[in-house]
């Protein structure tokens, strides 16, 4: 079959162009070998990464039709049927139309990370942000004299979800919290991160959940959108392992209380107490933290005169009809957790 492949085009930080092939090939082709019939058989200067061509070293990850993926593992007849579900019957246009309607395969570099040439980003930060957590055993941990550190069966199996992780950055790729908090560390670091939480042997436990509760840098900074969950070629599923750690942090009364931890915080004391959240007692406890924290309070003034002047600050509350019915659910959620004893590993994240 004729398959056409919009492919974008850029000398790093140039203007960005696309370019059309049109390839004969089998619907099993994977995307990766498409590439290579195009560098190979139409335009030698066409840039991508590759290495195994078997789902494991993550080289090849880039985006395609939308979103990041790796071109080893996707053949064409799943992508056009993913282009179908996504876009429907609308074809997608080039500055070139053929004489004869074909399927298209758009394929681009993946986001949040500068491009180099084509298919090829600059993944510096990415590794940067990776070494930020720390993700390997502790120290202590390792100084054990002359035998292995073994573990059993059942605890080495806590990691085999986490360890799948290849690396590819397909999650860091299309994370929304990335492309607009270049502090947040990234998905890829934080379901690292939870790997280490669930290793017995690692002895650090406290000082990593203290480091990974930094306001948006850390967990706080996930905005749950469940892009890295949906592009994972491993199932690693990083906005789960995301969800363990913050359960691991509301847990603990020894972490300070910090902003994030507030809004969860007093979100549910709100809801539990009017059947819905009071607004004007949200700003002054999450952001005010009860009139303690001055600038965040005048960092509400602004806010408060916008409101004010379009007249949509509430002067007044009134509880929902369904609060008695809210307070119960809410109660029995609090007393069902504490006499089954949930341990923070698992507990369901209430963010």
């Amino acid at each position: 079959m004729q398959v056409r492949f919009k492919i974008t085009r850029q000398q790093g930080q140039s203007e960005v162009r696309l370019q059309t092939y049109t390839l004969d090939v089998d619907p099993s082709t994977t995307i990766l070998d498409c590439l290579n019939l195009i560098k190979w058989q139409q335009d030698g200067s066409l840039a991508f990464r590759k290495n195994c061509r078997n789902t494991i070293c993550g080289s090849c990850s880039m985006r395609i039709n939308h979103r990041a993926a790796l071109a080893c593992q996707q053949n064409v007849q799943a992508e056009l049927a993913h282009a179908q579900s996504s876009w429907g019957d609308q074809e997608s246009t080039t500055a070139e139309q053929d004489s004869e309607s074909l399927p298209v395969i758009e394929i681009a570099p993946m986001g949040n990370m500068p491009v180099i040439k084509d298919l090829v980003v600059q993944m510096d930060q990415f590794w940067q942000n990776l070494e930020q957590v720390e993700p390997y055993v502790s120290s202590a941990s390792r100084q054990l004299p002359e035998r292995e550190f073994l573990q059993s069966p059942e605890d080495r199996s806590k990691l085999d979800q986490m360890g799948n992780c290849i690396l590819c950055g397909a999650c860091y790729s299309d994370c929304n919290a990335l492309s607009t908090n270049d502090t947040f560390v990234g998905p890829h670091a934080l379901a690292k991160a939870h790997r280490l939480l669930a290793d017995t042997r690692d002895q650090a436990t406290e000082d990593r959940l203290e480091q990974y509760n930094q306001d948006i840098q850390g967990v706080w900074g996930c905005t749950r959108c469940f892009n890295c969950n949906t592009v994972c070629p491993m199932g690693v599923a990083p906005l789960d392992q995301i969800s363990q750690i913050k359960s691991q942090v509301l847990a603990n009364p020894q972490l300070p209380t910090n902003r994030p931890i507030r809004h969860r915080q007093v979100l549910v004391d709100l809801v539990q107490a009017g059947g819905w959240i009071d607004e004007r007692k949200f700003g002054l406890r999450v952001v005010g933290n009860n009139f303690k924290d001055v600038p965040g309070l005048f960092s509400l003034l602004p806010l408060a005169g916008r409101m004010l002047k379009r007249r949509k600050l509430p002067m007044t509350f009134e509880a929902s009809t369904g609060t008695t019915e809210v307070r119960s659910l809410i109660d029995a959620v609090k007393k069902l957790k504490s006499s089954t004893q949930i341990p923070p590993s698992s507990s369901p994240d209430a963010d």
